[in-house]
């Protein structure tokens, strides 16, 4: 399975492969594009990746995921590229056979995938600036990974 793609992630036929009689607990997380972010208006944002690193490296989560969860089915897609406001940007869905499992696990991947994986994010503002940041926000040796850009308006 590919993990990376330009194209708009199809969730719900993900989560209808995801049916099994083992499974009494699919959780499915969809990261979506907010309008907003830390008091100031975002248009979209655009997601870059090292490709090839970057799939191997989710594939690898979600191996580690599956045995250390017991999850018979798990999944991640991660969008690349242009997402509009209220796009999805990363899906995760994982099926065990237990609730706790399959929350536990998803929140493990995509904690793991937004932390570790080289995927970037570049968040575009209505007043012309934009930043790259961390695809998580995080917090790295006490101050925020950004920069900022200015943009003309067309």
């Amino acid at each position: 399975m590919k993990h990376l793609q330009y194209n708009d992630i199809d969730y719900r036929t993900l989560f209808d492969g995801f049916r099994n009689p083992n499974s009494g607990a699919v959780v499915l997380f969809s990261g979506e594009v907010r309008d907003n972010n830390k008091g100031r208006e975002v248009t979209h944002l655009e997601y870059e990746a090292y490709e090839p690193m970057a799939d191997k490296m989710i594939a690898e989560i979600l191996a580690e995921a599956k045995l250390r969860f017991k999850l018979n089915h798990v999944a991640c897609v991660h969008r690349l590229g242009k997402v509009e406001i209220s796009g999805c940007a990363v899906v995760v869905i994982t099926g065990a056979g237990h609730r706790k499992e399959a929350y536990d696990a998803n929140r493990f991947i995509i904690d793991r995938v937004k932390n570790e994986v080289p995927i970037w994010k570049h968040e575009f503002f209505t007043d012309g600036t934009s930043e790259w940041g961390q695809n998580c926000d995080c917090v790295t040796n006490g101050h925020e990974q950004h920069h900022e850009h200015r943009h003309e308006k067309a």
